[in-house]
């Protein structure tokens, strides 16, 4: 058994505790003695995920009167260690009907669990949603849960510098990356303003860059997949021209990087649309601010859209209320406009349901982005973000590259450095 598994197993003498976390048992009487169908549900971030779960609860409601939701709120590390203790421990008692899973944990979950996760087969219509997310949730051929929010990325720029220096907004749409460093080398310039930021222990950009260009740090088999990836090395040797080049602002830490763009440090930001609401923490920068698509990889395949982050819906195969579950799930997250419009103008979540991308509520502009219908672009690079699989050790293999990316930013052989990163990978799963 892999040797994350196998830590978890040390703790599992904790798991009888968090029986009283939830209960699959969920029935119960109303006010005029009919029987309630409740169902529970364990997420984080109540303002965002418990608030879809809210909305998705109230549009089955119409049909569905009896129906009751409870979310159970709680971080997100705990939700997963509680659901890692108890599954390790094969302890089902406590757990809930659904969970939220962070998509690069689930097939992590799925192999390492099996008959835990409920197939949700032709309960959901997956060509109305974006590939990507599609394809985040098949494992040996079953589809388990419903894509839920996107991370589909894109380059927030601040058009008043970019102008300063020189640039129309046409002269940022689907560039390189090289082109970007030339672009944020005359940005600073003639602006005195960093290009980006840069954090050498935070993989989200290399994320970006690994999956634009179709690849991940693991091949569908769970092997590493650092060595001899054409894909892995432009990263990399993208990721240390940037910091070569001095257009990027050194940061530690998500307040340091949010204060760089917020403080009006940087002119572009690469990141995910759930990004939007921090940059619209700066009322002062208000019309200030637009998007164009990611910079590419200059490799065959290279395209300008990725992804960063994102989460899905998961049913537990044994839970009693397994099928109303399902049948809630499917009938809102899985096929609703109404419940993705309602998301997005409520909570600011974009998710990854196509046919809610010609709505209005998607088509509204932004006077913070000067007018840019920028949920109508998002969605529409959604749809071109590669497929990849994930794996099952995605966060072992971005331990096993921050621990190199010191010397690689420093000059070592990059072919030695892939071949170390490979190595460390490969005694951290064994």
């Amino acid at each position: 058994m892999k040797k994350w598994l196998s830590v978890l197993l040390l703790v599992s003498m904790t798991a009888t505790v968090l029986a009283a976390c939830g209960s699959s048992n969920s029935a119960e009487k109303n006010e005029s003695g009919t029987t309630k169908k409740k169902v529970i549900a364990w997420a984080w971030d109540p303002s965002f995920n418990g608030a879809a779960l809210k909305i998705a609860e109230d549009l089955y409601k119409k049909e569905n009167p009896d129906f009751e939701l409870e979310v159970v709120e709680m971080a997100k590390t705990d939700l997963e260690q509680k659901l890692n203790t108890n599954l390790a421990a094969d302890v089902k008692d406590g757990l809930p009907d659904i969970i939220l899973v962070n998509d690069p944990n689930i097939q992590k979950y799925v192999n390492s669990y099996p008959n835990t996760f409920a197939d949700f087969g032709d309960k959901i219509d997956y060509t109305q949603f974006s590939p990507y997310k599609v394809d985040a949730l098949k494992v040996d051929g079953k589809m388990y849960g419903v894509p839920f929010d996107i991370g589909s990325t894109g380059m927030f720029y601040r058009s008043d510098y970019l102008e300063e220096a020189g640039f129309t907004d046409a002269d940022l749409q689907n560039i390189t990356w090289d082109r970007y460093i030339e672009i944020g080398k005359i940005v600073k310039e003639k602006t005195g303003k960093y290009m980006a930021t840069i954090n050498p222990n935070d993989e989200a950009l290399t994320s970006i860059l690994l999956q634009s260009g179709g690849s991940w740090y693991i091949t569908p088999d769970n092997k590493g997949n650092f060595v001899n990836n054409p894909v892995m090395t432009e990263t990399l040797r993208v990721y240390k021209a940037i910091s070569d080049s001095g257009i990027a602002k050194p940061v530690t830490g998500w307040s340091e990087f949010v204060g760089s763009f917020n403080a009006g440090d940087v002119a572009t930001v690469v990141s995910g649309v759930w990004q939007v609401s921090s940059i619209m923490d700066a009322k002062d920068q208000s019309g200030k601010w637009k998007v164009a698509p990611t910079p590419r990889l200059g490799i065959d395949g290279g395209v300008n859209a990725s992804n960063e982050g994102g989460s899905s819906w998961f049913v537990l195969d044994g839970s009693a209320n397994k099928d109303l579950a399902i049948d809630f799930l499917s009938k809102t997250v899985g096929s609703s406009s109404e419940f993705y419009e309602r998301f997005l103008t409520e909570n600011g979540g974009v998710g990854s349901f196509i046919p809610a991308f010609s709505s209005e509520a998607y088509g509204q502009t932004s006077e913070f982005f000067g007018g840019q219908a920028i949920y109508s672009d998002f969605t529409k690079w959604s749809t071109e973000v590669p497929g990849i699989s994930l794996g099952m050790y995605t966060q072992e293999a971005k331990d096993a590259l921050k621990n190199e990316l010191p010397n690689i930013l420093n000059g070592a052989d990059l072919t030695q450095s892939l071949a170390n990163i490979q190595k460390l990978f490969e005694q951290q799963v064994q």
